[in-house]
């Protein structure tokens, strides 16, 4: 006979083959295997970073009136020099612009420390650097990793963009001149990480970015971890104060974190134009993962574009979300070429969304550049499964639009799939079937009543 110390073994024995068997059966939705490196998460642990580098021993002090930028670059860059290590941030507030980090450098915030921005744009040069799909001469960020393979930033502090004078006069030149554009109020982003791999940003608070308040640019293999990412929508909105903005990524994990903005909380970029597939500054984001977080208030909790061409591979799932404007957003610009396909938006919890899906033409700041665009862009194999939420809007689907009409553009949407769906929705718009080609809904519900 068998005994229970044997049968307790035997069933252990099978609980973790089936576990094991459930993660080597996870896979993309195009159906490529998910690395373990999305597995594979532990805090950053700065003991193995070398060198620390504590900024109060280096002449600064917690002075929230006094910009450090020179003393802070100079610790930097002592750690880089002697061959890399932390730059430790303290319990206090210390005033910064731009900072630049350097091959073998890390950041690292104490509980109670904070990296404040200054609110004088004169702090933060000029630099060739990314914005908005395009590469242009631009203000650096706060915080600037270029080229750093290996990069952290970690602890429990803040880094703090103090971005309320930046917002009212953003908000009063747009009242002054409508046309005004995002980039024409000079303010600076938080974080900005670019051509880099192996990157991981934990623990710490983003809050009161002036402008986008993380962006990756042409990364690969970056997770964001237990991350508190914030900016208001009142009393004074903090205008296109994104979460995260992806832009020609590769492997990036979003997990544990919490995002409530003044705008999108993830936000896929890569381009824009219609030579945007042919710039070799442009490029696609694939295998993005964000699972386990929560949202507060964004404009869209995963959001293709406005500068957007190529996405494959977007996961949202396991999300608890409250007060989105959209749940997924896809904007179809008719004057870029794009590519969005294979998307898996899984297990949601949430109420007050404005809109469950919304896909209709972006055609903010529209430009053919006097060329025409040809081809056609797609949005392809999204699946939507196992959500309950309440929104004002269900389907708020439509892709035709004046300058959609543009000569050689044509936009198809195609397999779409809706599964185990319980939304109750304020106006429920039709669910249009014929604006998709191979459309199929499977146990969803509207208002109490199956709409398949």
């Amino acid at each position: 006979m068998m005994t229970q110390k044997t049968r307790l073994a035997l069933l252990l024995f099978l609980f973790i083959t089936l576990h094991l068997t459930s993660y080597a059966k996870e896979v993309f939705p195009d159906g490529t295997p998910i690395p373990d490196w999305f597995r594979q998460n532990k805090p950053t642990d700065i003991t193995k970073l070398g060198k620390q580098y504590r900024i109060t021993d280096y002449n600064l002090s917690s002075d929230s009136t006094l910009i450090q930028t020179t003393l802070l670059q100079a610790v930097i860059d002592k750690a880089h020099e002697n061959g890399g290590g932390v730059v430790i941030i303290p319990k206090g507030t210390f005033l910064s612009g731009s900072l630049f980090f350097r091959k073998g450098t890390h950041l690292h915030l104490e509980e109670g420390a904070r990296l404040k921005g200054s609110d004088d744009i004169s702090n933060f040069p000029l630099v060739m650097t990314r914005m908005e799909g395009q590469t242009l001469k631009y203000f650096a960020a706060l915080v600037n990793a270029d080229g750093l393979d290996g990069f952290t930033i970690s602890g429990k502090g803040t880094i703090d963009g103090n971005g309320l004078r930046y917002w009212k006069s953003f908000w009063l030149r747009r009242e002054f001149n409508p046309n005004t554009t995002n980039m024409d109020e000079m303010r600076p982003r938080l974080v900005y990480i670019s051509n880099s791999r192996n990157v991981q940003l934990s623990g710490v608070k983003l809050m009161n970015s002036p402008f986008w308040t993380t962006h990756l640019y042409k990364c690969e293999n970056v997770k964001l971890l237990d991350l508190y990412i914030y900016s208001p929508k009142e009393p004074v909105k903090a205008p296109s104060s994104d979460a995260v903005d992806i832009d020609a990524c590769k492997n990036v994990l979003i997990k544990n974190c919490y995002m409530s903005v003044n705008d999108d909380a993830v936000a896929l970029k890569g381009g824009k134009g219609p030579r945007a597939d042919k710039d070799p500054n442009n490029g696609g984001n694939q295998n993005i993962i964000i699972e386990d977080c929560t949202y507060g208030y964004c404009h869209g909790a995963l959001t293709f574009g406005s500068e957007s061409i190529h996405n494959r591979n977007i996961i949202l799932r396991r999300i608890k979300i409250n007060h989105a404007e959209r749940l997924l957003w896809l904007k179809m610009r008719p004057d870029t070429p794009q590519n969005y396909g294979y998307v898996l938006v899984e297990d949601i919890e949430g109420h007050d969304i404005g809109n469950f899906i919304y896909i209709r033409p972006w055609t903010q700041f529209f430009d053919l550049k006097g060329e025409q665009v040809s081809g056609t862009s797609t949005a392809h194999h999204i699946t939507m499964r196992n959500i309950k939420l309440d929104c004002e809007n269900f389907f708020n689907v439509g892709i035709a639009d004046k300058k959609s009409d543009t000569p050689g553009y044509k936009a198809i949407l195609s397999d779409f799939r809706f599964e185990n769906i319980e939304v109750t929705a304020e106006n429920f718009l039709q669910v249009d079937t014929s604006i998709i080609e191979n459309f199929k809904l499977k146990n969803v519900t509207v208002n109490g009543k199956k709409i398949n």
